[in-house]
């Protein structure tokens, strides 16, 4: 018999080699849910009557808020360190937390830390370090964030003289796309977004367009799935909006023109649901 002419190869799965293998960029792996904040043994909750108070309080303000009516706060000025401590336990720490940061040394900053309820905040302002006011403000988002970024609003809007810097090539065709949403905007219309991770932008033209929108004193860290970074702008209504993954990578990189962005905000139905954890939670309390 004679060898068969053409040489025999082996096809089919797993049959050829693979020189290259795919390599997908790594996708968030955590995701923040809600969980009870370890609460203190019941020999510690005895005497705490101010503490209590607080936090009732607290409650029948989420309730009000949760009917419609607009953001409502509680002060923890008359609290001792062990009234507060109880209140910090009950409270905990959610997956949003903010910071406005001082315009100069006399002038006052504002560390913001979402509570395991959503829609729940503690706000504390304070001048040189030093505490001057400490509240817990219940609704949709704090509104001293609103307020700094209205503040942080320049009039003077930079134009670019001459020829543009290296590498720069789309960013300024973007600006005046951003500039007509930010003068177009009202309040209660949805929000525009601009998804730079889609456009070809390079390195230069995110930098250019940084430098024309400004950078204002808000920054707002959202936990939800992966990461988030929100920061102000001088622009009205003009916020950049930058996720990560749980490597630390961009995955969304974006100029969203609104109020706030939602991504920050409690939403209805999670004011709602907090309501109730937060009765349950201070049933407990009580009969301890």
């Amino acid at each position: 018999m004679k060898d068969f002419p053409i040489p025999v190869r082996s096809i089919g799965p797993g049959s050829q080699v693979e020189d290259e293998v795919l390599d997908y960029m790594p996708m968030p792996q955590g995701m923040e849910t809600f969980r009870a904040p370890l609460l203190p043994e019941p020999e510690q909750l005895a005497g705490r009557h101010r503490a209590h108070a607080a936090l009732r309080d607290a409650l029948a303000q989420l309730e009000v808020v949760c009917r419609g009516g607009g953001n409502r706060h509680v002060d923890l000025a008359g609290l001792d360190a062990d009234d507060l401590a109880l209140v910090n336990q009950v409270l905990g720490e959610g997956e949003v937390s903010a910071v406005v940061h001082a315009a100069g040394d006399a002038a006052l900053g504002v560390q913001v830390q979402e509570a395991v309820f959503a829609g729940v905040w503690r706000v504390v302002t304070t001048a040189q370090g030093r505490v001057v006011s400490d509240i817990i403000e219940l609704g949709h988002i704090p509104e001293v964030l609103k307020l700094a970024a209205r503040q942080d609003v320049d009039p003077v809007v930079p134009r670019w003289q001459g020829g543009l810097p290296p590498n720069v090539q789309n960013a300024p065709a973007l600006l005046a796309e951003i500039e007509d949403q930010w003068r177009l905007w009202r309040p209660g219309q949805p929000a525009h977004v601009v998804n730079l991770t889609l456009l070809p932008m390079s390195v230069e033209d995110i930098g250019f367009l940084d430098h024309h929108l400004g950078t204002g004193r808000v920054l707002i860290l959202s936990r939800g799935y992966g990461n988030c970074r929100i920061t102000n702008t001088h622009r009205p209504n003009t916020w950049r909006v930058v996720y990560y993954n749980s490597q630390d990578v961009v995955i969304l990189n974006s100029v969203e023109i609104s109020e706030l962005p939602e991504v920050a905000q409690a939403a209805a139905e999670d004011l709602e649901d907090s309501l109730e954890r937060l009765k349950e939670v201070l049933a407990w309390v009580e009969q301890a």
